[in-house]
């Protein structure tokens, strides 16, 4: 594919930006509210590690879907999770190839809840079997993965088939009225906004011959080449947020990080600071860190506005504060309650057929926005979106010794 039309299918204008994120922030509270299930959808689950096994355990409590196959690369996790959601011992799959079958027997939909460095193929492979695609984030761990991604939800589109991304923060009510009012201008022109990543880390326990003891227990997100790095992987949550409420993808970025973790194995850097900057001019300061030191855990996108500010949450409040109004709600339960609002808006779509697919183009944009952090954080310089997208490097997972 040519330069110039890689480009031009990865940027968006901030018009047809705002528009999606709009339709997206409207669908899982409006859908939620939606009828008992008037039909049930096939799934297979792919992935089904702690968050896997956990979401099939939200999609069977849904009502409306049919948990028809499991594939994990393990084959003691896919049984263990197919004995779980009662799916027949035929219809279980492992090894990297074990998507494949899945695939092909009988599923309608899959949710992918894989390691970040395999959603580009998976996803590419689930559309062009014509199947309708649930997704965690973040859908790549480089640029190349990226364009597969934004190219399978175009060719979805096309086809009538539904491409849904799992984020949560954009689902709660709270959130969504806050992001409503600023951008309706109750804090005026925004000027500035600030997020925060802040994790506990993960173990990182010394390598062995092959990958294999890095995909359990998210060890992977300490790999560059299977989880993206910290900044993509955790911190994506309020970068996300930001680009939400912001209304477009950064232009260039530069920073610094560093591994600070005791013993690393890994290559992922567990603290940054980055600083994006927009095409209008507003500034973006992004801090995150990944430690065992104690510090609360937040996911937070803050925006300061000429008359006031506002702050988009995970956890706690969501809040703004401006010359006429003062508001401040609880965001509740939102890791539970994001997730299953969403199961509820992919069925939704899936049964109507609405596929315009809404949430893939600021899923794509916010994995990029998170490699651009990654890559000027990792040089210590400036980077401009333009050149990211040149390079177009490609971040090689390897998958020697493991189980085809």
């Amino acid at each position: 594919m040519r330069h110039d039309h890689r480009d031009e299918t990865l940027s968006a204008t901030r018009r047809s930006f705002l528009q999606g994120t709009a339709a997206a922030a409207v669908l899982p509270s409006a859908l939620a509210r939606a009828a008992a299930p008037a039909r049930t959808i096939k799934l297979g689950v792919i992935g089904c590690g702690g968050r896997g096994s956990w979401l099939a355990g939200l999609f069977k409590k849904h009502g409306g879907y049919t948990m028809h196959a499991v594939c994990d690369y393990f084959p003691d996790i896919a049984d263990r999770v197919g004995d779980a959601l009662g799916v027949d011992k035929t219809r279980r799959f492992s090894t990297l190839s074990g998507y494949k079958r899945l695939f092909e027997s009988g599923v309608e939909a899959v949710a992918l809840i894989v390691p970040p460095c395999f959603l580009p193929l998976h996803s590419s492979a689930a559309v062009a079997a014509g199947l309708h695609v649930y997704m965690a984030k973040p859908v790549s761990v480089d640029v190349p993965g990226a364009q597969l991604v934004a190219n399978a939800g175009e060719l979805a589109t096309r086809k009538r088939q539904c491409f849904f991304v799992d984020y949560q923060m954009p689902t709660d009510p709270a959130n969504m009225a806050i992001v409503e009012k600023v951008r309706s201008g109750a804090i005026g022109k925004m000027a500035q906004v600030w997020t925060i990543g802040i994790g506990g880390g993960f173990a990182d326990p010394p390598l062995t011959s092959n990958i294999e003891s890095r995909l359990r227990g998210l060890v992977w997100v300490n790999d560059i080449a299977i989880g993206g790095d910290y900044v993509v992987n955790y911190d994506i949550h309020a970068i996300d947020a930001a680009l939400w409420v912001i209304g477009q993808r950064p232009i260039a970025a530069a920073g610094g990080s560093r591994v600070c973790r005791p013993d690393p194995h890994g290559d992922g850097r567990d603290v940054c600071s980055v600083i994006f900057e927009y095409a209008d001019g507003l500034v973006h300061n992004h801090f995150g860190e990944g430690l065992r030191n104690s510090v609360p855990g937040e996911l937070s996108c803050r925006v300061h506005g000429t008359t006031g500010h506002a702050l988009i949450n995970y956890w706690g409040n969501a809040e703004l504060l401006g010359a006429k109004d003062n508001t401040k709600t609880p965001v509740d339960n939102l890791y539970e309650a994001g997730a299953t609002r969403n199961i509820a808006t992919f069925h939704k779509l899936v049964s109507t057929g609405d596929c315009a697919n809404v949430t893939v183009r600021r899923s794509v944009d916010g994995a990029l926005a998170t490699i651009l952090a990654r890559e000027a954080a990792a040089r210590h310089t400036r980077l401009t979106m333009d050149e990211l997208i040149k390079e177009n490097r490609r971040v090689e997972v390897d998958l020697r010794g493991l189980k085809a």
